[in-house]
């Protein structure tokens, strides 16, 4: 017989706002939007929401997408095409259709649901969650939901513990003894603490669980409102802590772990140089973010290619991987890989040497090319003998070398360097 978490997760939905472009990652987002970025080997960074809300036990989803949406529709319709009509499963991608207007786009968070107000409504479900489609996590949704409903609340708001000194860069809550929120502050210069921990702050990850109906009605009187910017955490967050029930989730109480002392892990891996710290921690010896959990799987679609083959065994010309992850289809061919993270279908090539390297897929690494501290895109053709990491400045001149010293690599980067010399 059916527990009553689950009849909770059978009568709510996910709705996952993957329509950034997510600028700071530069380069990385010309082609697709962030949500479609590559992660940890074989995922793409949306697959983590996906996965979290599945294996959560939701069977009713919806992506609404906008920037260059077409790898990631490509990667849902491919990965995620296993849901079945017949047994009430749901997967919809929303892309910005102009339903309600013809001149009009998604506005903000708020509007990309309100314009799908009556696929929603299809659903018949007592519950909505909103996610947010490009952070790494591993979440049990059901918990969140479950506290939403014993606790009466209007909306409530998943939220990271993070050092009062650094929450400046999130919108913060103040709560009460009871995680009641008693204000919503973007980005505030002296962020509260929390009244059992001075030092930390309560930061929202840009999830929310509403009824369904609440919402539906929220969501209407916002789309009236001429002064509104049709934003959950702008308007709608605000706008029920002021005359609702808003309550604070935390996310150490729903988190996924790989062992009972493993940290809550969460990331936004919206820079350069987060991106590729995220990936590179990947190649630690016990890394945080447990990505060989059976009972949590991250899935998405994986292609039909060989296991990864190393070949040559001599002195200076000799195929390994060290503290590294190197995913199927990869030839490392005479290459030293240290502690790199290799995509699908990279192929590197004699006395060619990787370190610290994130490597998208289908790159070409030609001989002798020494590459270290970088992200690689998809697709790039190495030329033999590039040396990058080793001089910054000259780096700098063809391609994007961040604040932390990482270096960005693209094709495009790569043909003016190559018209210039």
């Amino acid at each position: 017989m059916a527990g009553p978490s689950q009849r909770l997760v059978a009568r709510s939905m996910a709705f996952v706002l993957a329509g950034g472009r997510g600028s700071r990652l530069k380069e990385l987002t010309d082609k697709r939007a962030k949500p479609a970025v590559y992660f940890g080997g074989k995922s793409r960074i949306i697959d983590f929401a996906l996965s979290n809300a599945l294996n959560s036990g939701i069977r009713k989803m919806a992506i609404a997408t906008q920037y260059k949406a077409h790898s990631l529709i490509r990667h849902c319709q491919r990965g995620w095409n296993f849901f079945r009509a017949e047994r009430n499963e749901y997967l919809d991608i929303l892309p910005a259709s102009q339903r309600v207007d013809e001149n009009q786009w998604y506005l903000g968070t708020a509007d990309a649901v309100f314009q799908n107000v009556d696929i929603v409504d299809s659903y018949n479900v007592d519950h909505v969650i909103i996610l947010a489609g490009d952070h790494i996590y591993k979440m049990d949704y059901e918990v969140m939901l479950r506290q939403h409903v014993e606790s009466g609340a209007d909306v409530t708001v998943g939220c990271l513990t993070v050092p009062r000194a650094e929450a400046s860069a999130f919108g913060v809550m103040a709560i009460d003894k009871d995680d009641r929120i008693t204000s919503f502050l973007e980005k505030p210069a002296d962020p509260p603490g929390t009244p059992d921990d001075p030092d930390v702050s309560l930061a929202s990850m840009g999830i929310y669980v509403f009824n369904w109906g609440f919402l539906r009605d929220l969501l209407n009187k916002d789309a009236a409102d001429p002064n509104s910017s049709h934003d959950f955490g702008g308007d709608l967050i605000p706008d029920i802590v002021k005359n609702g029930k808003a309550m604070a989730h935390r996310f150490v109480d729903s988190c996924v772990r790989n062992g009972s002392d493993a940290p809550a892990y969460w990331r936004d891996v919206g820079t350069v140089d987060a991106y590729w710290k995220a990936n590179i921690d990947l190649t630690s010896f016990t890394p945080d973010l447990d990505l060989w959990d059976h009972g949590w799987p991250i899935w998405t679609y994986s292609e039909s290619v060989p296991p990864a083959k190393f070949i040559h065994d001599e002195a200076e010309r000799r195929g390994s991987a060290i503290s590294s992850l190197v995913s199927g289809g990869c030839i490392i061919s005479g290459t030293e890989v240290r502690e790199s993270l290799l995509f699908t279908q990279v192929h590197t090539n004699s006395y060619a040497s990787l370190v610290r390297a994130v490597v998208l897929p289908y790159v070409v690494v030609e001989r002798s090319a020494r590459l270290r501290n970088v992200v690689i895109d998809r697709g790039v053709h190495i030329p033999r003998g590039l040396v990058v990491g080793e001089d910054p400045e000259e780096d700098a001149k063809w391609f994007r070398v961040t604040e932390g010293g990482v270096t960005l690599i693209t094709q495009q980067m790569l043909d003016r360097r190559a018209a210039a010399q």
